[in-house]
């Protein structure tokens, strides 16, 4: 048997990270078990399903590397053949028309809850012969007694009485179908062997196996994962700052930053805490997956993310830093190798927008010094080291990090200074702030153009403070 998993998302908002999660732990089941992934829209909610949604889902799993084997598959485009299986089920005994009228339904809701009990339809027309011609939704004739076992490969075994489940409705009165009739027919058609997703749809799974066995078809397995928590132990949302995955890619998280830390949200394989996509891939697998919700750490993430920066290969971290950088207004062409600056800032960032706003100064003039840095380290005491300085690197003849290093080192020689009194002035005038790499380093990527340009202004800057003093 060939494995067959599916994600399918609704494109009524952004793509979320429980919803990421999901795709993430069907994606790798598939991929462990040489199965094929499935990518399906759930699109029938035409209110609320937008354009611009689907196209957030679809930019997200590319973003993420969840490559899809088939699809994307769109309900909206299936609706003939969800009306085709609701006749079926219609001439078989196992649906009927009900035309009950919304004031009539309205009572027996009001009536339920005060006596307290679970609303629910009486029935009131599994007998009747509803008139087609007349506006009538369609309704599954749920079985009236038995249990619903539900062999769930996360919670275990689930029991639901189908006393307590009603006739739901399959076929709306405008003629569109509803989503447990979608999903159980998409699920069949698509041969979906196991059903990986979040635990608020418990509840949906026994209408939609009594519907499958109805039908006559086999069971997929179903896994129902937790949801992820909030710091404060409730369902995580846009109050605890969950935002559209897109939205980690804008903030400056590496794609396998976010998978390596929605994959240790509920599973775990011994004390390990980073894993490789191969690692994820060979190591994962569903019934390992805790039952308790999850809870979403933001520090936990971001200290991964500074993790992937360090050690990731440069080239891969220049590719990701580049629109970075074109957000800022720089061409990254027009300066240093985009590759060397990342080898220099490496240890330095722990997302990529924090990276590229700390490399600015490699491609462009700041506008101003560092307030306390320049205090500290542009006083009249700098000015003979950075003159020093200038007068040295005009002159250089090999523009080398290890000349460069040479070059800083003789000045603090000449002068009798610690390296310090001559490099952090130096790196103040450079950098505009009182942190950078390794002077030679930031010299080297700077160019002499700019670094002599620089100097001057830091010049310009002591004489002016002390003329104001």
């Amino acid at each position: 048997m060939t494995i067959r998993t599916r994600f399918a998302p609704s494109p009524t908002g952004y793509l979320h990270v429980g919803g990421v999660r999901t795709a993430l732990f069907s994606w790798l089941f598939a991929r462990r078990h040489g199965g094929v992934f499935v990518l399906r829209i759930e699109d029938t909610d035409l209110e609320r399903s937008t354009a611009a949604s689907v196209n957030a889902i679809l930019e997200g799993m590319t973003w993420l590397g969840l490559e899809y084997d088939e699809g994307p598959f769109y309900q909206t485009k299936r609706f003939d053949r969800y009306n085709q299986v609701i006749d079926e089920l219609l001439e078989t005994g196992h649906a009927y028309r009900c035309n009950c009228s919304r004031e009539r339904l309205d009572a027996l809701r009001d009536e339920a809850m005060k006596r307290k009990e679970k609303p629910r339809y009486d029935g009131h027309c599994r007998s009747l012969a509803v008139d087609p011609g007349q506006p009538h939704v369609v309704r599954f004739r749920n079985p009236e007694s038995g249990v619903v076992v539900i062999d769930d490969l996360v919670k275990g075994k689930i029991s639901v009485s189908n006393e307590e489940l009603d006739d739901l409705i399959i076929r709306r009165s405008d003629g569109s179908p509803t989503y447990n009739l979608s999903v159980v027919v998409d699920d069949m058609d698509m041969d979906i062997t196991h059903v990986i997703r979040g635990d608020d749809h418990v509840n949906n799974t026994p209408r939609q196996i009594n519907i499958l066995q109805a039908l006559g078809r086999e069971l997929p397995r179903y896994a129902h994962v937790p949801m992820i928590l909030g710091s404060d132990g409730a369902r995580l949302s846009k109050r605890h700052g969950a935002v559209g995955v897109m939205q980690y890619m804008e903030d400056g998280f590496l794609p396998e930053a976010l998978l390596n830390y929605l994959i240790r949200l509920g599973w775990s394989h011994g004390d390990q805490e980073v894993f490789s996509l191969e690692e994820m891939i060979q190591l994962f697998d569903i019934e390992d997956v805790n039952r308790a919700p999850s809870t979403f750490n933001y520090e936990k993430l971001l200290w991964l993310n500074q993790h992937y920066i360090k050690e990731s290969n440069p080239l891969h971290i220049a590719h990701l830093l580049s629109p970075h950088l074109g957000r800022l207004g720089i061409d990254p062409s027009a300066g240093p190798d985009l590759v060397e600056v990342v080898k220099a800032q490496q240890e330095r960032a722990k997302t990529l927008v924090e990276m590229a706003e700390i490399s600015a100064f490699f491609y462009r003039d700041f506008e101003a010094f560092e307030e306390a840095a320049a205090k500290k380290h542009l006083r009249p005491v700098a000015r003979q080291p950075l003159q020093e300085m200038k007068a040295a690197l005009a002159n250089l003849p090999d523009w080398t990090r290890e000349a460069l290093h040479q070059a800083v080192q003789q000045i603090a020689d000449q002068l009798e200074l610690n390296m310090g009194k001559v490099a952090q002035p130096l790196r103040v005038a450079i950098v505009g702030r009182a942190a950078s790499p390794g002077i030679d380093e930031t010299l080297y990527l700077v160019g002499r153009e700019a670094s002599l340009r620089r100097i001057d202004r830091a010049l310009q800057y002591i004489t002016e403070r002390e003329a104001s003093a």
